[in-house]
């Protein structure tokens, strides 16, 4: 059974319709990637993914139930690990601290694997560089017991080699791991990487054209 299902999903500002009827059902183990340009819904397709908004119509299940029955708030704080585009950390704590609030691991190896020594890992997070700040969110949402981890352009701040040890990462966090990887980005290389592609356009979120026949066999379903 998928971990999550999308069941005819809409979503508008105003008048403006971003999406429209969205399917799809997304399975542990794999990491998805959705494309699309600025502005067509993506960042709010994760967030309704994540719980943090209504959808219009629709709805979203998370192992087979709706999440609006069983709570929003119990779904962002069970089931669901967020990477923020803009970190989203708490400015007061230390990188340490951050990860510590969202698991009973040992925080810094996984700090220490993204790139911090074990110095920047104690140090005020708002003394660390964007970079660095990106690789604290990230860490902290690899170290929770979340089944899903949703990113929102989780290499957008990072360089190149550190942009595919972070895609690695998120790779194992799936295939290794076993969790439901959903990222939005606007990096092909990223994406290249997914075990299924997405493109979100027009409000309708279709498997990619490119590579069709590895993404079909990876199992990705979507209708319109």
């Amino acid at each position: 059974m998928p971990i999550l299902e999308i069941e005819h999903l809409g979503y508008a500002y105003g008048k403006h319709t971003v999406l429209q009827g969205i399917s799809v059902q997304l399975e542990q183990g794999k990491m998805y990637a959705i494309l699309g340009p600025s502005g067509c819904g993506k960042t709010t397709l994760l967030s309704l993914l994540g719980g943090l908004d209504d959808p219009a119509s629709g709805q979203i299940l998370y192992q087979g139930e709706d999440i609006a029955k069983t709570g929003l708030a119990n779904h962002r704080r069970s089931h669901v690990a967020f990477i923020f585009q803009g970190y989203n950390l708490i400015d007061y704590l230390t990188p340490m601290e951050n990860v510590a609030l969202t698991s009973k691991q040992p925080p810094l190896p996984i700090l220490e694997q993204l790139g911090l020594t074990a110095e920047e890992a104690r140090r005020n997070v708002l003394k660390l560089s964007g970079g660095q700040q990106q690789r604290v969110a990230i860490a902290r949402a690899l170290a929770s017991d979340a089944q899903v981890i949703l990113a929102d352009e989780p290499t957008g701040n990072l360089d190149e080699d550190t942009a595919a040890e972070i895609t690695s990462i998120l790779k194992d966090s799936a295939h290794q791991a076993g969790k439901c990887v959903v990222v939005v980005t606007h990096s092909n290389d990223l994406a290249k990487e997914a075990d299924v592609v997405f493109q979100l356009r027009k409000g309708q979120l279709q498997i990619s054209t490119s590579d069709t026949d590895s993404n079909t066999k990876s199992g990705g379903k979507s209708t319109k």
